[in-house]
């Protein structure tokens, strides 16, 4: 973080570079690239990079994908960017423990995963007009693994029956609201809460219901409210219509996903993962170990997901350098893309280095 966090002559900002598995060895140094390119562009503060091991090359020195030395250097830092993980070639038992994404999630209460989804110009989409937000709650709701202090949400009574628990609070269901209500304000103000209370009243009914009651905070904010299968296929019919949705843990997950594809491609998801103190850039999309090394993949969203973490990181320090800078990213991408210069996955024949090159020379131009 920023020595003296007031002042906007600061010459140093400490990120964390945490770069994963697959493709995180080639996305992860091109965002770094992008991010001081654009920095730089706007007379900005430099960055103090600092890498942490984390994934299957941390497993070599360190005998684990999350060392604990990096949650003790995470600790220290106030926002950090972590690569993707494949966390299904990892060996037992860590295969089946809670991935390294997941336990920073848990360990550092990164209780918010904001995830736009907004079609970029020149790919194709199924949803062109769509530029809404995913808002999700990130620590409770269905999914087991992260409900508990010890241990998982899961377990066997005998061979043949599977039970999972699904917790949800007050607490989180409230201020998950507050986070979707407040940037919705910033937004269109419209708001759709997602739940499912025809079958499950009592939990999805708590989340709806505390949505409601931060709701009357926000008289500005037109709410709508959906279930959640509903929503998805009025999604796919008319994703121009949402703004900002707000949703449980795995319905947030879902989603997100869900609408990522239908604005052109998870390729180009980007999402971060804050609490009131921390973020974490993420990008949507997983570690692609068949395109890994191979120069192939798409950088974008995890381009957009840094963008992202300026911005949450301008108020913060005071500094609209680093919305400045953001901002930069943002249409240096865009115009990137627009220009047919893109990745296979959007059509193109672009490699990662070629794209990340022209991305960042146009950071510069604006």
């Amino acid at each position: 973080m920023i020595a003296q966090k007031d002042d906007r002559n600061a010459s140093t900002l400490r990120i964390g570079a945490l770069t994963g598995d697959g493709i995180g060895h080639e996305i992860v140094p091109a965002t770094i690239r992008v991010v001081d390119a654009a920095l730089a562009s706007v007379g900005g503060p430099a960055v103090e990079w600092v890498h942490l091991p984390l994934g299957l090359s941390a497993m070599d020195q360190h005998g684990t994908p999350i060392p604990e030395s990096t949650l003790a250097a995470v600790a220290e830092l106030e926002c950090w960017i972590l690569g993707p993980h494949d966390s299904a070639s990892y060996p037992e038992p860590f295969r089946s423990q809670l991935t390294p994404g997941g336990r920073i999630r848990k360990d550092f209460d990164l209780f918010a995963n904001i995830r736009p989804a907004k079609a970029l110009t020149g790919v194709l989409a199924l949803s062109p007009q769509m530029d809404l937000v995913v808002v999700r709650e990130n620590t409770e709701g269905f999914y087991a693994d992260r409900n508990m202090s010890l241990g998982s949400g899961e377990f066997m009574p005998t061979p043949d029956v599977a039970l999972a628990v699904a917790v949800f609070t007050r607490r989180a269901c409230e201020r998950i609201a507050h986070e979707a209500f407040t940037l919705a304000d910033r937004r269109r103000r419209k708001l759709t809460i997602v739940h499912k209370t025809n079958v499950l009243s009592m939990t999805t009914g708590l989340f709806r219901d505390a949505c409601r009651a931060v709701g009357e905070q926000f008289p500005q904010v037109e709410i709508t409210e959906e279930h959640v299968d509903a929503l998805a296929a009025h999604l796919v019919r008319r994703g121009q219509d949402y703004d900002v949705i707000v949703a449980e843990n795995m319905f947030g997950d879902i989603l997100s996903d869900l609408t990522g594809e239908l604005s052109g491609s998870l390729g180009t998801a980007p999402s971060i993962n804050s609490s009131e103190s921390k973020a974490m850039a993420q990008a949507s999309h997983g570690s692609a170990p068949d395109i890994a090394g191979k120069n192939r993949a798409n950088p974008t969203a995890l381009f957009l997901s840094a963008a992202m973490l300026l911005e949450w990181l301008a108020p913060r320090h005071r500094d609209e350098r680093l919305a400045a800078a953001a901002g930069r990213i943002r249409h240096a991408v865009d115009a990137t893309v627009e220009s047919g210069v893109a990745t296979a996955d959007l059509g193109g024949q672009a490699s990662t280095s070629a794209f990340t090159e022209t991305v960042e020379a146009r950071v510069h131009r604006r």
